[in-house]
């Protein structure tokens, strides 16, 4: 006997898709408001630092909209071209982002240099000040948002723009930093040597960000603590024995798992099916954004002979005795 069972949960993917959008949505009115009062306070300040806080800005704002463009490809159902559905577009759209931020930095720090080496002082720190006091309250509700829409979906698009939006505090409080110390202290060095630090912020942003993605898009196994949580669940089915080949993955705000369970020759089809479709029904209750499928050995058959990444059983490394 050797049967595949497979089952997949729509209703909480239809839902996260949604939570994903309205944070993606909330992104972009928060950027284009940045945008605006930074181009004033920027031309106002004549600051590198707030200059680079605009750019940063401007281009969260294209990256939100990336996002929302990404989240909103990934919520569409599978299809023909695309059996496993369509969750790899966020990590897409989060290594635009990637892109984004790095040449963001890379502008940030050229104009830092450049201030360093000709000079010249800000002006308007009052206005600069108010102005970054502002997004700074406006970029903490959105923080808010998105950490409970990335708590509830799991989006690897909206944890890169969570990123964005971090940075962006950061940004915030260095402008502020670098207009008082410049003009209120007479340090006139602080608005460029911010200015690279942001770059750098920045770049380090980026990279956790591309690492995120790249795992997404590479398939990497889930982490240790929810693969073990995973397979500790598994194990309270007595039914079950030799849990082998576990493969697990995350597409977007979606999981998928596969493995490899043996069952007695003489069992039917139709008992088999029963069994397995009540453990999918408890697995899926603990990880509702998730599709499942489990193949079934007949007791004491061997796939891929010497093979430990096919054939070590998952239970005995819990020390259980099935």
């Amino acid at each position: 006997m050797d049967q595949h069972v497979a089952l997949s949960v729509t209703e909480p993917f239809d839902k996260h898709a949604g939570l994903a959008r309205s944070a993606a949505l909330a992104s972009i009115a928060v950027a284009i408001f940045l945008v605006a009062i930074k181009f004033w306070a920027s031309v106002e300040t004549s600051s590198t630092a707030m200059l680079g806080s605009l750019a940063d800005s401007a281009l969260d704002l294209i990256a939100s909209i990336a996002t929302l463009v990404g989240v909103w490809i990934a919520a569409q159902p599978a299809d023909e071209d695309h059996r496993f559905g369509h969750g790899k577009a966020e990590s897409l759209a989060a290594m635009f982002q990637v892109m984004l931020i790095a040449l963001s930095a890379a502008a940030i720090g050229f104009r830092a240099v450049e201030k360093l080496v000709e000079g010249g002082r800000t002006s308007a720190a009052a206005e600069g000040i108010g102005v970054s006091v502002v997004a700074i309250v406006a970029t903490l509700g959105l923080l808010a948002w998105q950490r409970y829409v990335i708590r509830r979906t799991g989006s690897v698009a909206i944890s890169a723009d969570h990123l964005h939006y971090q940075s962006d505090l950061m940004l915030n409080l260095a402008v502020i930093a670098a207009l008082a110390l410049d003009q209120f202290a007479g340090f006139g060095l602080a608005d460029p040597l911010f200015g690279l630090g942001i770059a750098v912020w920045l770049l380090w942003g980026a990279w956790r960000a591309a690492t995120e993605a790249i795992d997404h898009l590479m398939d990497r196994e889930w982490p240790d603590e929810k693969r073990l949580r995973f397979v500790e669940l598994a194990a309270k089915h007595p039914e079950l024995n030799n849990l082998h080949d576990l493969r697990t993955r995350t597409s977007g705000t979606r999981d998928f798992v596969q493995f490899h369970v043996d069952m007695p020759a003489q069992m039917t089809v139709e008992e088999a099916h029963d069994i397995i479709e009540r453990v999918e029904a408890d697995l899926e209750g603990h990880f509702p954004n998730m599709e499942l499928l489990i193949h079934i050995d007949p007791e004491g058959h061997v796939d891929e002979p010497g093979n430990l990444l096919v054939e070590d059983d998952e239970f005995k490394k819990l020390g259980k005795s099935i």
